[in-house]
């Protein structure tokens, strides 16, 4: 766990204790960000209970009464008609380790500047902790180093995937790359969707990210440390392009998922399955944002700008010519072995990956087939992003911050402008009196596999555009709401980060922290939070949307990883804690 939370759960243990033999109000009722809150922000907690007057702020350390306050408001939740208070301690501005004092119970928190900037290092360091092909170093991990895993340099192409130059069975090397999940196999959809992300996010605050070192062994280069993540990724993805014409393989597998055992004992053969229009589309939209932003950085990376986009193009061009090509594994596996039963990524809606890829080659190259492409590709409205649906992406980019535009351009990133405030606005309305005082978590449809990721945070990272289109500070206000539910003020009580906060989840659906024999798991890492599909089928404490989340090792459903949840962690807390210097 975090050290720098220590002291929240010692102080947590004593009140949960007291609260528990004196019959007071249990601590774990009185939700809060438990990594903080920064001097400028609104500080707000939730209370489990209707039965709430009056609040006190006290001195961590002297005990002194610093603020004496009234209930705000209440909320009565949809499904579960639980009551919950409101408790709005704005006021506080002097950084500081304060308790909260509700009902004869106390919990700490804290106001501090740069109160996400540890949580944004360690969202982005947890992808140095999924790199295959080489050891992770003792020097950058710390006790969860171990050796080289997965070199993938006998990599066998699968009988669905074959080609005149490519016949089954012949051995490709594809090395680098990350562990896509709590499994051990590597997705170019999840893949260039996280980059994606994250690099958008990057766009917006180079210079936060210049400053930024998150000790992994390209820290110290002239690069920014995202882009050197970036790169190891990358570098494999260039691996997976078919050179003879351009198409992406859908994913490097082993047919069925390895065990919990560690990368060093898993014997199955690995494989590269048939190649996609998305993971064509995926790739050449990723490739061709990276050729823009590696681009000053050539030192460090010579010729891959131009590379990268070499490969952009020819990708983009295999997917013209295959528009349908779209990965079912099903199908499939009733016509090729071995079958393959791991994660399938598979999307029969490729439009959104046309906008997106169109949308950085345009940027990219200005060439006008592109610009043309991307919009007659326009999305109807604007939905959050996630792997499945990658049209935000392109919207994201058409509406960076500086970049000039002619007339027709500025007109059709206006338009996309509007759909994403329309949004915004739906977003936030009403956030005030809900529950958790946020615009997220409040239908049921909210929950679902991820949904900490593609819902909270995503849906916070929108937010953050809405404000930085509009100056309307509502957007930003709502943002930093999302990140206080993802980091404790939810119904679970949990901060669903691993190794942060008083209450953060032990037990996640990982193959590398269940195999490695350490009591904490590897840290930095968002879980996906409650789904009430529960598709695991292992037991879960409540069935209520909201608070259907089991932190045991076989919940996948509920308490996995992926690199897909934690892009969106690297994009909400890196731009909140950027934004917070403004």
């Amino acid at each position: 766990m975090n050290q720098k939370h220590l002291w929240l759960v010692g102080i947590c243990s004593i009140f949960a204790a007291c609260s528990t033999s004196t019959g007071k109000l249990p601590a774990e009722s009185i939700k809060v960000n438990q990594l903080g809150y920064y001097p400028s922000q609104e500080k707000v907690a939730v209370v489990d209970s209707a039965i709430v007057q009056q609040f006190t702020i006290a001195d961590a350390a002297s005990g002194k009464e610093i603020l004496k306050g009234q209930a705000k408001s209440t909320a009565v939740s949809e499904w579960s008609g639980k009551t919950r208070t409101t408790l709005d301690f704005s006021e506080i501005v002097t950084p500081g380790k304060y308790l909260l004092e509700v009902n004869g119970t106390s919990v700490p928190f804290e106001v501090k500047e740069k109160v996400l900037a540890p949580l944004a290092d360690a969202a982005l360091k947890a992808f140095y902790y999924q790199r295959t092909g080489m050891p992770i170093e003792e020097q950058y991990a710390g006790k969860w180093n171990r050796p080289v895993g997965h070199p993938d340099n006998n990599v066998m192409v699968h009988p669905n995937a074959v080609s005149p130059q490519h016949p089954a069975g012949t051995i490709i090397s594809s090395p680098k790359g990350w562990y896509d999940a709590g499994d051990y196999n590597k997705y170019i959809v999840n893949s260039a969707y996280s980059i994606g992300l994250m690099q958008n996010i990057y766009q917006l605050f180079p210079d936060y990210f210049a400053q930024q070192s998150v000790n992994i062994p390209e820290s110290g280069n002239a690069t920014p440390d995202l882009l050197d993540e970036m790169y190891y990724n990358l570098d494999w993805m260039l691996t997976m392009q078919d050179p003879s014409d351009g198409g992406v393989y859908h994913k490097l597998t082993t047919p069925a998922f390895e065990g919990f055992i560690k990368p060093t004992d898993c014997k199955q053969q690995r494989y590269v399955v048939k190649k996609s229009v998305t993971a064509a589309l995926d790739f050449a939209a990723a490739m061709a944002q990276a050729s823009r932003l590696f681009a000053p950085f050539e030192k460090d990376y010579p010729g891959f700008s131009k590379r990268a986009i070499a490969a952009a193009e020819k990708a983009y061009l295999w997917a013209k010519k295959n528009p349908e090509a779209y990965y079912e594994q099903d199908k499939l596996n009733r016509e090729y072995q071995p079958a393959v039963t791991t994660g399938a990524y598979g999307d029969n809606h490729a439009d959104d990956e046309f906008f997106w890829a169109a949308t950085e080659l345009y940027l990219t190259t200005g060439k006008a087939a592109y610009r043309e492409d991307a919009t007659t590709k326009v999305p109807e409205t604007f939905k959050t992003p996630g792997w499945p649906s990658v049209s935000a992406l392109g919207v994201f980019a058409w509406l960076q911050p500086g970049r000039e535009l002619n007339d027709a351009d500025r007109a059709f990133a206006g338009l996309l402008k509007e759909k994403l405030l329309a949004y915004s606005d739906a977003a936030i309305s009403g956030a005030d009196t809900t529950s958790f005082h946020s615009p997220y978590g409040n239908r049921a449809k909210d929950f679902f596999w991820g949904c900490i990721a593609e819902g909270c945070a995503n849906q916070g990272i929108s937010l953050v555009y809405a404000y930085l289109q509009s100056g309307n500070k509502d957007y930003l206000a709502n943002a930093y709401r999302n990140s206080d539910y993802m980091l404790g003020r939810n119904a679970t009580g949990y901060c669903y980060v691993t190794g942060f906060g008083a209450k953060s989840p032990m037990h996640p659906h990982y193959r590398l922290a269940a195999s490695d024999a350490i009591e904490e798991p590897i840290p930095g890492f968002l879980v996906g939070g409650p789904n009430p599909g529960q598709q695991d089928k292992v037991a879960y404490a409540s069935n209520y949307p909201d608070e259907s989340y089991s932190d045991t090792e076989p919940s996948y459903a509920s308490n996995e990883i992926a690199i897909n949840w934690n892009a969106a962690l690297v994009g909400l807390a890196s731009a909140l804690d950027a934004l917070s210097e403004k």
